[in-house]
């Protein structure tokens, strides 16, 4: 297939935003896998922020990050993405270059604790507020399961609502498969 699946095509957009000596954000930080992608764009001059609400999902990407030696440029929040703007450093707002969301539950994980609508929105507020001009915000959107269906509604009304002298929204999404496939939300800081 020539084109790029929901997950190879959130690393592309990332990777033009994110570069050497940048802050980026793991705003759902699961198994770590987003972590140490984003550590290596950052380089050994930049920083990741990661949020997660589940001991378990800062357990497995605090191993993960240590495994690949990445532990020095990452930071890792216990508390929800809501929380972005009171933990990451002032002198930080305005310097964020991009921020990724996994949307939905942890996998492998306790499926009845999952991303809410009302906090994934504070979340995407506040995280753009950080990011500067050009800055990134993608959001992959799971909905195959009750409440990814009412996050994906909500997410949706909220992000066609976003001024476009502010922002670009984007939207990628694989509309002739069945199951509820994953899309993504991009948001560009203008």
């Amino acid at each position: 297939m020539n084109l790029d699946g929901i997950l190879p095509f959130a690393r592309k957009l990332l990777e033009k935003t994110v570069k050497e000596g940048s802050l980026a954000i793991d705003a759902t930080i699961g198994n770590g896998h987003d972590t140490v992608f984003l550590a290596r764009l950052v380089g050994e001059s930049g920083h990741v922020f990661g949020f997660d609400v589940q001991q378990q999902a800062l357990e497995r990407t605090a191993a993960l990050v240590e495994e690949h030696s990445l532990t020095g440029r990452t930071t890792l929040f216990h508390r929800g993405h809501e929380q972005a703007s009171a933990s990451i450093p002032e002198k930080w707002h305005g310097r964020i270059s991009g921020a990724i969301f996994n949307l939905g539950y942890l996998p492998k994980g306790d499926k009845s604790i999952v991303t809410k609508p009302e906090t994934t929105i504070q979340a995407v507020e506040q995280i753009f507020s950080l990011l500067q001009p050009g800055g990134l915000i993608v959001l992959v959107i799971y909905h195959g399961h009750a409440e990814g269906a009412v996050e994906k509604d909500k997410l949706l009304a909220y992000v066609k609502e976003i001024d476009q002298k502010t922002a670009h929204v984007l939207q990628y999404q694989f509309i002739n498969q069945v199951n509820h496939p994953p899309f993504i939300i991009a948001i560009e800081r203008r």
